[in-house]
């Protein structure tokens, strides 16, 4: 199927071309036609906590969600009461007073009592609180920051800009430079690496190319995507960091595949249907494994962990379809001409068509000779890199993700500490009556008993009604730990197992620290799951693509060693804090989404590596039927493109790492640490090892399934070259 793919392109070549072409032109208008996506986390309507947010949002008017940011006015010299202080702050503010985006805007000098002037003056005095409300929402919420903000500024105070709008947008805007810093450190690094292993920038140029049309094509349908559901603005970079990774991975098999059928003396037509053959093939099937691996988020539907997982598919889709397509026909155009603009300064190698002749087959030999010896260290070691994600703790991730050195992140810091009361969080306790109003004196005194036993929970300072609606009373627990705390969690359980109200009354809890368990619990309970599929679809897979049930195994559970790694890693550096000083960001807890997007992601490329790795085996071993002389000879063709490609890989990756929104930073040196430990230890010791011991049982799968595979021509490799016609001679 896939050589007769490759003689349709060769023939089609120019339509296929023009085909790309308006898939590009289709791509770039859904680009420019753009979106907007959300910055929300992960939290769907019907976890306890948001029951009880959508609850106190409905019935009490004073609880309706409005966009605030506040500006902190600071002097070394002066204290709040000073009267110098109060005229400063209010030259300050001279420009926005009255403005009307402004729905309500509250300084220490117009607070409507002394306890609330007293809460927006800062303990050692020398700091005033201004809170501002907007009435706009959404991106014009920051946009009418973003112009106001501008507006306010003294010569004699300091202002800091920060709040609930401001701190979106510092994530809007860092995101968005993340991005661009990783394009703009990428892209130059990976045509360096690529001229190195092509010796030739033709050559190099070609999978360069994909990968931008990829991204286009991506970032076009996460727009696309974003009609139909809510996005996360994290998508982006997901999709950029995913699609650029994969399809110059791709195009790179593709490219030297082809090469290497025309250095062998094939045809052009031949020689791409032999790349389809066999490259093509293999990266289908990579395709497919990676898609499947992303399929876990997925399963986390009502949080944008599936949004990101529908558009990492689409842009390994992509990546897919141009590598199947505009990459060959362009190569069928260019034929020889792929090998043009050859640097003198790198040698370009002829395959090895002799076993033993390089160093990954003399490589691949020295390791089949010890299989034990190189298999039980490499494996420790792969399981002590792993032991720290024991001491795995999640959190959702907060203001403490921003870099240090941005106003609202400095804003923040400076309210937390400096202002009385900032440092404690508030527990939401909705009492629910579905059936009628909660004052009757029955369920008066029964709400009077709750607050006296919550009063008494270890921690709470105290306890308040902060509303009555028509179902609900909404009453409010104070403690002086942060939300993440064990203690703040240790409250919300307790409250929680005290359901005594009786005659028909709910207890639902809200709160940061509410929102940050149900969201923990949420992904934990459905993270087996998604595992479990994620696992069952790729052995499948795997088996379609090598007709063995043995291999799948082994791949699936070294997978899982490289993924254990990657999280050891990931707890090691971002939870314990290694290297926080040369990364640049402030320990904490793991944000609950990013070992599900890690998992995703490794998974599906670690089968990546294993697809192109096994295919090329797999060839030589349906050509010989001789197990070690296939894993080496696989090895020995495959390994220096795989070493290529990781390197490409684990560059566009550790771009990504230099992110400063610590999410984005997590997630790219993670993927780089797994596709680092991926193509070294896995492909270049383990692999090998392994399959030696296992021998021709490599290969075993039951009769049945060996003749259903067999009778679909599954694993036939062989691509019969088109006879010249025949001259008659008169």
């Amino acid at each position: 199927m896939f050589a007769s793919w490759g003689r349709f392109v060769y023939r089609y070549r120019w339509a296929t071309l023009a085909g790309s072409g308006v898939l590009l032109a289709i791509s770039i208008a859904g680009m420019l036609m753009g979106g907007t996506l959300t910055s929300g986390g992960p939290l769907t309507s019907n976890l306890e906590s948001a029951r009880a947010g959508n609850l106190v949002t409905s019935e009490l008017a004073t609880s309706k969600v409005t966009s605030n940011f506040v500006l902190i006015f600071s002097s070394k010299t002066q204290s709040v009461s000073d009267p110098a202080f109060k005229d400063a702050l209010t030259a300050a503010l001279a420009p926005i007073e009255g403005d009307p985006r402004i729905s309500a805007l509250v300084s220490p000098y117009n607070a409507p009592n002394a306890r609330v002037a007293q809460a927006l003056t800062s303990t050692d005095g020398h700091q005033a609180l201004v809170s501002i409300d907007l009435k706009s929402s959404g991106t014009q919420a920051h946009n009418d920051y973003d112009a106001l903000r501008s507006q306010v500024h003294s010569d004699m105070l300091t202002v800091t800009g920060t709040g609930f709008v401001a701190i979106n947008e510092a994530f809007n805007k860092t995101l968005e430079s993340d991005l661009q810093r990783a394009e703009f450190v990428t892209l130059p690094v990976t045509l360096v690496l690529l001229v190195i292993i092509f010796a030739s920038l033709v050559a190099a140029g070609l999978p360069l190319g994909v990968g931008i049309l990829t991204i286009v094509g991506g970032l076009a349908g996460t727009f696309f995507l974003n009609r139909f559901t809510d996005v996360s603005q994290y998508a982006l970079n997901i999709v950029t960091l995913i699609g650029l990774g994969v399809s110059i991975d791709y195009s790179l098999f593709v490219v030297n595949r082809f090469r290497d059928e025309l250095a062998n003396g094939a045809s052009r037509e031949d020689a791409l249907a032999t790349t389809m053959a066999t490259a093509g093939r293999a990266i289908t099937f990579s395709g497919i494994t990676v898609a499947v691996g992303l399929s876990a988020m997925l399963f986390f539907q009502g949080t944008f962990l599936a949004s990101m997982g529908a558009a990492g598919a689409i842009v390994v889709a992509v990546a897919v379809v141009y590598a199947l397509t505009f990459l060959p026909a362009l190569m069928s155009i260019l034929g020889p001409a792929v090998n043009r603009l050859r640097l003198p300064l790198f040698r370009s190698r002829r395959p090895r068509l002799q076993l033993g002749l390089g160093f990954w087959g003399r490589w691949a030999n020295w390791v089949m000779r010890r299989p034990l010896v190189v298999l039980l260290p490499a494996t420790g070691f792969l399981l002590l890199a792993a032991s720290p994600f024991i001491q795995l703790r999640l959190a959702n991730g907060d203001v403490d993700m921003l870099p240090s050195h941005l106003e609202a992140r400095q804003g923040y810091d400076q309210m937390i500490a400096n202002f009385p009361g900032r440092d404690q969080t508030t527990f939401n306790i909705v009492v629910n009556y579905p059936d009628g109003s909660p004052q009757t004196p029955a369920r008066i005194s029964a709400q009077s008993d709750l607050a006296q036993r919550i009063a008494g929970i270890p921690h709470v300072l105290h306890t308040t009604t902060a509303g009555v609606g028509r179902h609900i009373v909404l009453m409010q627990a104070t403690t002086a730990y942060p939300a993440t705390s064990d203690e703040s969690r240790a409250i919300v359980n307790a409250i929680r197992a005290d359901q005594g109200v009786g005659d028909g009354g709910q207890v639902l809890v809200g709160g940061q620290t509410a929102v940050d368990l149900d969201t923990i619990k949420f992904i934990v309970d459905r993270t087996p799951l998604a595992v479990g599929f994620v696992v069952v679809v790729t052995y499948i897979v795997l088996f379609l693509l090598t007709g063995s049930v043995v291999l799948p195994l082994k791949a699936v559970l070294l997978n899982f060693l490289s993924i254990g790694a990657s999280f050891g890693a990931l707890v090691w550096i971002f939870q314990q804090g290694h290297l926080s000083n040369i990364l640049g960001f402030t320990p904490q807890s793991i944000d609950p989404s990013i070992p599900v997007i890690l998992f995703s992601i490794v998974f599906g490329l670690s089968m990546d590596y294993e697809v192109l790795l096994v295919s090329r085996i797999h060839e030589e071993y349906v050509r010989t039927g001789d197990n070690t002389h296939s894993v080496a000879s696989g090895l020995e063709r495959t390994a220096r493109l795989i070493t290529g490609a990781a390197a490409i890989m684990f560059t566009v990756f550790l771009a990504f790492g230099l992110a400063e929104v610590v999410i984005i930073k997590a997630i790219g040196i993670g993927l780089a640490v797994a596709v680092a430990i991926d193509a070294t230890l896995v492909r270049a010791l383990v692999v090998p090892a392994v399959m030696r011991l296992l021998g021709d049982w490599n290969w075993w799968a039951p009769r049945p399934l060996k003749r259903l595979y067999d009778r679909a021509g599954l694993g036939d490799f062989k691509v019969e070259p088109i006879p010249e016609p025949e001259l008659e001679v008169a």
